[in-house]
C-alpha cells in the first residue's frame, strides 16, 4: 500500500491535471475557508502576504467577470462552480510590520514603488500557486487561467486601485471529461542545473 505521502504527492502533483470541465457540486463557504487557511502557511517573502482572493460562486458574480475572459474561457469558467480571482495587494506594506516583527520593513517598499510592485506580484503569484497545490490536497479540482483583461476585471471588481488581478483558477470537482491528453514535462536536463 502506499504512503500517505505518496498518495499526497499524486493528488497535489503527478496525478492531478488542469481540469475545463467541472461536475455540478457546489464548493461550500467552509470548504473555501479551509482552503484559504491552509494556503496561508505558504511562506512568502518576509511574509508580505499580498496576495488577495475572491471567490466568484453565485451566477451574478461570474457574469460580472464574463465580460474581461477571452472567447476560450468564457463558458468554462461560467459552468464552474466558483472562479478564484487570485489578486495582489499594491499597499501590502502596510501589514508588514505586524507580519514580519524580526525588523521593520514598510518604509523599505513605501520608498521604492518598483520594489514593492515586483514584491507584490511576484509573492501574489507564489500565494495563487500555494491555492492550486491546497485546492487539490482538499479534493477540489483546478483550471488555472491567464486568459482575461486584467484592466476589465480591476475595474470591475477593485475600482479603487488597491488590488490588481494576477490570474484566475477555476474551482470544483472535475469532471475528467473535458481534460485535453495530458501534456509532456520539461526533462531535467533542460530545465535545471545543479552547480
Amino acid at each position: 500500500m502506499p504512503s500517505a505521502s505518496h498518495l499526497a504527492l499524486e493528488q497535489a502533483f503527478t496525478h492531478a491535471r488542469t481540469f475545463n470541465k467541472f461536475k455540478p457540486d457546489a464548493v461550500s463557504d467552509a470548504t473555501l475557508h479551509q482552503l484559504y487557511e491552509l494556503l496561508k502557511w505558504g511562506p512568502t517573502s518576509l511574509n508580505s502576504q499580498p496576495g488577495r482572493y475572491v471567490f466568484l460562486r453565485s451566477e451574478a458574480a461570474k457574469q460580472r467577470l464574463k465580460p474581461a475572459l477571452s472567447p476560450g474561457n468564457a463558458d468554462k469558467t461560467m459552468a464552474a462552480p466558483v472562479c478564484a480571482i487570485v489578486a495582489m495587494d499594491t499597499r501590502f506594506q502596510e501589514f508588514i510590520d505586524a507580519m514580519f516583527p524580526a525588523m521593520p520593513t514598510r518604509a523599505m517598499f513605501d520608498g521604492n514603488p518598483a520594489l514593492a510592485e515586483a514584491t507584490a506580484f511576484r509573492n501574489s503569484s507564489l500565494q495563487g500557486a500555494y491555492l492550486i497545490v491546497a485546492a487539490r490536497l482538499l479534493g477540489l479540482d483546478c483550471g488555472p487561467m491567464s486568459g482575461f483583461d486584467a484592466a476589465k476585471v480591476n475595474a470591475e471588481f477593485f475600482p479603487d486601485g488597491r488590488w490588481k488581478a494576477n490570474f484566475l483558477v477555476n474551482l470544483g470537482y472535475g469532471d475528467a471529461a473535458g481534460n485535453h491528453p495530458r501534456g509532456p514535462r520539461l526533462a531535467a536536463d533542460v530545465a535545471m542545473q545543479i552547480l
